[in-house]
């Protein structure tokens, strides 16, 4: 069983879940673990580690629509190593503070792997659900695709400095709030973008109709040698921490003069619940736990 059939196996007895984060009255709550084999290549400092463990949680507030406010973390080791141990909070700090949030802490645990688990909180009385998207409304994307693959390939072939740049993303945290007051629908691009406009799809009883160019980070260009690659890692490959979002077309002027970041359209929301890109259907793939 992987990730998905997992959650909706749950879906039932958690009427609640279902969006990026939870909200509990004016409070928004989400949680994340990462481990060493499957999030963190080998070369990746625990500076680099500790921004992005706690950055993908403060992605989910942002996909909300929420003001950050505070995360912790847990923090596992085979050992605890008094450097890498100041070093990752440094990161987590950090990401806190370029997002106006605080880090207040957390647990030590050991671990046969490097293990992180991140809680982040959030404050608004107006959260942005996946479920509200509108036929009609304009499809759009913060930012730039496939900046994590590019990374990973750059991890593989040991430029671990440029590839450790690429993987501390910026938390849309201030584009969300700013997105928030025209936004009908909302997600983060963490399990990549096509499985990302599915999920909005599922939420959202819509299609989406999705046309090329996509905002694709230059890096890709720079690890990959042909337009499938380059295809595979701005589509299917996720971590992002992009906003994919949906808006009435006559919001986005105002919405690109306020948000700070690079706003593209991709597409349109239409009717029934094929997603296409090009006018071909965009398969429903990205990463998911569990996955064979």
């Amino acid at each position: 069983m992987d990730e998905r059939a997992a959650l909706a196996l749950l879906a039932d007895g958690l009427p609640a879940a279902g969006d990026d984060a939870a909200v509990v009255g004016e409070q928004v709550l989400t949680t994340d673990m990462l481990h060493e084999t499957t999030d963190f290549p080998a070369g990746t400092t625990r500076y680099t580690a500790g921004w992005r463990a706690v950055g993908a949680s403060l992605s989910d507030v942002a996909a909300m629509g929420a003001e950050a406010t505070a995360a912790v973390a847990v923090y596992a080791a085979p050992a605890f190593d008094s450097d890498e141990l100041r070093t990752f909070v440094r990161g987590a700090q950090d990401v806190c503070a370029y997002v106006e949030a605080e880090y207040v802490g957390g647990d030590l645990d050991d671990h046969e792997e490097f293990t992180v688990a991140t809680t982040a909180l959030g404050a608004t009385t107006d959260p942005v659900r996946r479920s509200g998207a509108e036929p009609g409304d304009a499809l759009c994307v913060t930012g730039t695709l496939g900046r994590s693959g590019a990374a990973v390939r750059l991890f593989e072939r040991g430029d671990h400095e440029w590839a450790n740049d690429l993987f501390r993303f910026t938390p849309r945290v201030v584009p969300g709030l700013a997105i928030s007051s025209s936004a009908t629908a909302m997600i983060d691009s963490s399990d990549g973008l096509a499985r990302s406009l599915h999920q909005l799809s599922e939420a959202s009883d819509c299609g989406f109709a999705v046309e090329t160019p996509l905002p694709i980070d230059d890096a890709v260009d720079d690890v990959t040698d042909d337009p499938a690659d380059r295809r595979e890692l701005g589509l299917f490959f996720g971590e992002d921490f992009e906003l994919v979002f949906t808006t009435p077309a006559d919001s986005l002027p105002g919405l690109r003069d306020v948000c700070g970041v690079p706003i593209t359209r991709i597409g349109t929301v239409t009717d029934g619940s094929a997603v296409t890109l090009d006018g071909v259907d965009l398969p429903d793939r990205g990463y998911t736990h569990g996955e064979e």
